[in-house]
């Protein structure tokens, strides 16, 4: 599978976002799928993942309550809404796709496939 992810750009602490992931192929429902940020000088860490018909997700401590991850497999698409952004947010962001029969991981090593990234930048 080929991953796609957009919607990345410059606001301000406190703004929103809504990052997307397009999948490539007709297999997207059966993949885990999740997102990792990387900031400069620091090693990529999770942020979310959701289960394949979307009925489990996961959040890193530091954006639970304030990102969501959602899934549409009709549109072979995932999500990541960004509300109340705040600089330490500033990073790359990665979509991820696990294909083990795990129900979801936040596990890096874990995931087979990876998008190109979008840079999400917030400033104070």
């Amino acid at each position: 599978v080929q991953l796609q992810a957009s919607g990345g750009g410059l606001v301000q602490s406190g703004d929103s976002l809504r990052l997307s992931c397009a999948a490539s192929g007709r297999t997207f429902s059966s993949y885990v799928m999740g997102w990792f940020r990387q900031a400069p000088g620091k090693e990529r860490e999770f942020v979310a993942t959701i289960s394949r018909k979307g009925s489990s997700v996961r959040y890193a401590m530091s954006v639970r309550g304030r990102f969501t991850i959602s899934r549409d497999n009709a549109k072979n698409t995932v999500y990541l809404q960004m509300n109340s952004l705040k600089p330490e947010d500033t990073a790359v962001y990665y979509c991820a796709a696990d294909r083990s029969e795990a129900l979801i991981t936040t596990q890096l090593s874990n995931y087979d496939y990876w998008g190109q990234g979008t840079q999400v930048t917030v400033s104070s």
